[in-house]
């Protein structure tokens, strides 16, 4: 699964009045993990940002003229984004400059999803969390992900935020997802699964990892409001126990 988090940034709010994409960052991640791949850009709009715009992301008129247009670097973001799912925080918003941003270049190149599918996580958090701020800011503070270097708004360092928000809000799917995969399987009881140990080369964590994950447990459990089905359950504690004499 290749997935594309995604953030922009613009000259003003509405791209009725001819605002325009002043950047753009993506994170590639690929099975839910960072790939360490990512995109970039500062574009010159070859307008000013309102004040207000400019009052969000601090990105001056004055350090985007020798900076590229859009349609010298369409192909590339294209080839980038292509295929993928985007992620993306109000997603209506992005998607509209992006397409007036294509609208503008022409050549047949399309719109954004002739390319890509889009999950919204603003949609996400609003029906997870009805009733409450959903804002980025919102959420990085509900989720324990800490945005205390964020002064301005910036399109990759919001990507990266989003990264976390994303893995956070989402983070059971990994369990459905093995769920699935064992469907299929004949029910394995305590005794099959103990004969395969011995099997295993088994790395019992040290004490700053099992540090690092209670944190993240603790982080899950007060996102959730309920204690994470790994904390929860210890049904694999006897098995644990015979890893440990095995190693």
């Amino acid at each position: 699964m290749r997935q594309v988090v995604l953030d922009t940034e613009t000259t003003g709010l509405n791209v009725e009045r001819g605002h325009r994409v002043i950047e753009i960052g993506c994170v590639e991640l690929l099975e839910r993990r960072l790939s360490g791949r990512r995109l970039h850009f500062f574009l010159n709009p070859d307008r000013q940002s309102d004040e207000g715009a400019l009052a969000v992301h601090g990105i001056s008129d004055e350090s985007l003229r020798d900076k590229p247009r859009f349609a010298e670097i369409v192909h590339e973001f294209l080839d980038f984004v292509r295929g993928a799912e985007l992620v993306i925080h109000n997603a209506e918003f992005d998607l509209a400059f992006l397409d007036f941003e294509l609208e503008r270049v022409g050549g047949g190149v399309g719109r954004m999803r002739d390319h890509v599918t889009v999950t919204d996580t603003l949609s996400m958090a609003r029906e997870r969390y009805p009733g409450q701020r959903n804002s980025l800011d919102a959420l990085c503070k509900r989720l324990d992900v800490d945005a205390s270097h964020r002064r301005y708004h910036g399109a990759l360092l919001d990507a990266h935020l989003l990264v976390e928000v994303y893995l956070a809000m989402t983070a059971g799917q990994g369990a459905l997802e093995f769920g699935n995969e064992r469907a299929g399987m004949p029910a394995a009881g305590r005794t099959e699964v103990a004969e395969l140990l011995p099997r295993l080369l088994v790395r019992l964590a040290d004490e700053v990892e099992r540090l690092a994950h209670e944190a993240r447990l603790d982080a899950m459990e007060r996102a959730n409001r309920r204690a994470p089905v790994w904390r929860a359950s210890t049904a694999v504690a006897p098995a644990l126990a015979e890893a440990q004499t095995v190693a």
